[in-house]
Formats: structure tokens, sequence, C-alpha cells
């Protein structure tokens, strides 16, 4: 089984532990993208994964490519070309101040791919399964069209598409995010989404909830669910449901609508070590479940729990085995020492 993930690899500075960005001389380098996540977090689980780009031809593009390499993850159609590798600037919060992430990624290697430059056919030649994100469509003028040529490629050649709506205001606003990725949604098998990403890329939203104040109503997303599986016809629809209790401490759950059925998960309290890529990392255990015919039910724990995990974990990758996961899945999240 194939896992292949189309976007854009950056790479991310922060400080030191919590030092806020006016406390700090120097930077802590690593590497990371939504794609790119779920591609390193599926590798780590024993899968084959390959990872799809367009990166300058510098060094630091090619230690990103190593970090990739390092985890098993295929780079042998990425596409060289452009100047500039994309960075984020992450300010981690604690308790009551949330964190801060900066985004340094206009004129981007990816930002200015054409659709010539890759060729699905041979990349989806031994493919199973196709996933790309609500952040990498608005990068680029062109990558909307050349996500749409990908996910008609993987329907010619048998591979499921899923997609991650992940909004991202510093982006588009939700009407641009509304006008190009709704004609995206007919070729996807399996949507995933956050608490809003639904309201804002798709316009529907959930009753009874209040993100800010933290108030989610797990009733109300099965309806956003059950709409859009309506409207496009996805065979599974994964919402995660984030309850922000603190910048150090969140609840943590999630839900899956497939076959007219909504299907929740235990709830989470995790006290955080790094919250970036928690949603890829559920994206990549639901993709996981599916693959290995899990059941709906324990598809949608897997993910929960392995989400959960990657939470505890610095960096953006999840290195969670999938023996970890179903250790925690079983009950044992207590987190004593193990000798």
């Amino acid at each position: 089984m194939k896992f292949v993930g189309f976007g854009e690899i950056m790479v991310r500075l922060a400080p030191d532990g919590y030092l806020r960005f006016p406390q700090v001389d120097h930077f802590n380098i690593n590497y990371t993208g939504a794609e790119a996540n779920m591609c390193v977090s599926l590798s780590y689980m024993g899968m084959d994964t390959e990872f799809v780009t367009r990166l300058p031809e510098n060094d630091i593009a090619d230690c990103a490519m190593r970090k990739m390499a390092m985890y098993g993850v295929d780079t042998s159609h990425v596409v060289r070309g452009g100047d500039r590798i994309g960075l984020y600037y992450l300010e981690r919060g604690a308790s009551q101040r949330p964190s801060k992430v900066i985004y340094d990624r206009k004129h981007t290697a990816i930002s200015e791919a054409r659709p010539e430059d890759f060729d699905w056919d041979e990349i989806f030649r031994d493919a199973d399964w196709f996933h790309f994100t609500g952040i990498t469509v608005p990068l680029g003028p062109r990558l909307g069209e050349i996500c749409r040529q990908a996910c008609v490629a993987a329907k010619e050649h048998g591979v499921k598409v899923s997609c991650d709506l992940n909004y991202r205001k510093a982006l588009w606003t939700p009407e641009q995010a509304q006008q190009v990725m709704r004609p995206l949604m007919p070729y996807v098998d399996v949507l995933i989404a956050n608490e809003e990403d639904a309201e804002k890329v798709l316009g529907v939203k959930a009753p009874d909830t209040d993100i800010t104040a933290g108030k989610l109503s797990p009733e109300g997303y099965e309806q956003v669910a059950r709409q859009l599986t309506e409207a496009y016809g996805f065979s599974a629809v994964g919402i995660t449901m984030r309850g922000s209790i603190s910048a150090s401490v969140n609840e943590w759950s999630g839900l899956l609508y497939t076959g007219g059925k909504c299907y929740r998960s235990p709830k989470y309290t995790i006290q955080l070590v790094d919250r970036v890529g928690g949603g890829d990392s559920f994206a990549s255990g639901l993709i996981y479940g599916f693959l290995h015919e899990f059941d709906a039910q324990k598809t949608l724990d897997f993910a929960v729990a392995a989400s959960c995990l990657k939470q505890s974990i610095e960096y953006d990758f999840n290195l969670s085995t999938v023996e970890e996961v179903f250790r925690l899945m079983g009950g044992d999240g207590s987190g004593r020492v193990q000798r």
C-alpha cells in the first residue's frame, strides 16, 4: 500500500522552549508541511509513502529532502526549480498566552509550479492513496488546477483521494477558498476538517458551537458531516474537535461519518508539548485505518489516539508507532515509565 502526498515542505524556525520572539537570538530549525508530515507519520507506521513537491536547487532544500529520506519517504518525483523554500516562525504559547505563527512563503518554488511539472500518470503508477490540503491550493495561481489534474489522474488509476480542508486565513479569505475548493470536492473520497474548516471553506456551519469559548457540539458536527456527504458524495468525513482550555491544556476528540452513521471517539485531555501537526496526524491515522480495512469505529479511535500522541512530541512529525497507538487505544494513557 502506497500513500502519495502533494504539497509544500517548509523550514520551521522556533525559539527554545516558550521564549517569545523578542527574547531570542537564535532559532531551532526543522522541516514541516501538512502533506510532508503525513508522509512521515505513515512511513513511521510502516507504509510506503511518497512526497511530491517543487523545491529550489540549494542546500537548504537538499536538507529538507534528506530529512524526508531519513524517515523512509520517497522523494523521487520532487521537481527542482524556483528560488525559495517556504519558512514559518513559531512562538509556542503557554497557559493563557496563545501560540503565534508567522509565515514567509510568498514566491516559493511550489507557488510558481506549473501543471506540466508533474507526471501524475507516472506518480500514481503504483499508488493506492492521494492526499492534498487546503493549505497547498492557495499558495500559487496554478495550484488549484494542478490539484484538479492530480485528482483526475488519481481517479483514472483507481487511487483513493482525500483532502484536509485546513483553512488558513493568512493565505486567503473564505470567499476565495469556497470559489476554488468547492469544484475539487467531487473528486474527493474522504474529507477531513477541524472545527471551523467546513464553515470557512465549504460554507457549512455547525450549530450550537462557539470555538473561541470552547463550546463544541458533536451533534452539530454530525449535521455538518451529513450535509457535506449529501452535497458531495464523500464516502467518509472525519472531523477533529479541539476544546482549548488553555494554550497548555486541550481536550481532543473526533467523529467519523460514513455509511450513513456517525461514530464518536473517546475524549483525551492533553498536556500539550507541541500541538502543530495534530490535525495531520489525525488524517494520517484515518488513512492508515481505511487502507488496513479497520472498521469505522476502530479507524476513528486509531486516528484520534495517534493525533493525541503526536501532540506530546516535539516538532511537527508524528513519530508514534502502531503499537504505541494501540496501547493508548487500549486504555494505557498513564504515561508510566516503560522498563
